[in-house]
């Protein structure tokens, strides 16, 4: 027969055991919605996405400028010549969401689409290569509810060694003038809010831009991108 100090016990132990399960979960959960959709990491510019900019002297006169963007859209990438330049601002614009701003998710990868080869040729490629960045449209729901964002430090952009082999198996014919790729390095920044209190988390990616510049084109375009943390060396 179990005694009534024995069956206290029982009740104290199964007590603790089941706080101990809750917290786990809870952590667990908190730990996950900041990891969606990748493990880790950054799609930001250099300062990452900040509010938008209120009151009078954030007022514009667009009267007589078609391309300044709604809000709901985004600006789209800068017309760049420079490769290096443009592969940073790349990376920065596909690691660069935030879920708190009226833009939906399709303005993060329309953006970025927006930029790629004028002969779209890469472009399905492409918008399925992005769709690997960015959150799908129920994490993107999930994440809204703490004002989750990100932003990527760029730390590195530099030409793999493995492009010089990989344009030799081209061949002079292969790629169009001017197609390069750049592995970028950094740190993917997230912040949100997780029951009432402000939780950021940082975590290194590594992936390559492929893009193409001049002489082909004046300004450099988008062509495709790696795998995350798959980079080329």
């Amino acid at each position: 027969m179990v005694s009534r100090y024995d069956r206290q016990t029982l009740l104290r132990r199964r007590l603790i055991v089941g706080v101990t399960f809750g917290l786990i979960v809870l952590v667990t959960i908190g730990a996950w919605i900041f990891l969606v959709p990748a493990p880790a990491p950054p799609q930001g510019r250099p300062a990452g996405p900040a509010p938008a900019p209120s009151g009078p002297d954030a007022q514009t006169d667009t009267t007589n400028n078609a391309d300044v963007p709604s809000a709901e859209e985004l600006p789209r990438l800068a017309k760049i010549s420079d490769p290096e330049a443009f592969a940073r601002a790349a990376a920065e614009a596909l690691f660069a969401w935030d879920t708190t701003a009226p833009a939906p998710l399709s303005a993060y990868s329309g953006r970025l689409v927006a930029a790629a080869d004028p002969t779209g040729e890469s472009a399905p490629g492409l918008v399925a290569d992005v769709a690997t960045y960015l959150p799908t449209e129920e994490a993107w729901a999930m994440l809204r509810s703490y004002a989750t964002r990100q932003w990527l430090e760029v730390t590195s952009a530099e030409v793999p060694t493995q492009w010089a082999q990989a344009l030799a198996e081209a061949g002079p014919e292969g790629l169009a003038p001017g197609t390069t790729a750049y592995t970028i390095r950094g740190t993917r920044h997230r912040a949100g809010v997780w029951e009432g209190t402000a939780v950021t988390t940082e975590d290194p990616v590594a992936f390559t831009v492929f893009i193409v510049c001049g002489p082909t084109y004046p300004e450099c375009h988008l062509l495709r991108l790696s795998r995350l943390d798959d980079p080329l060396e």
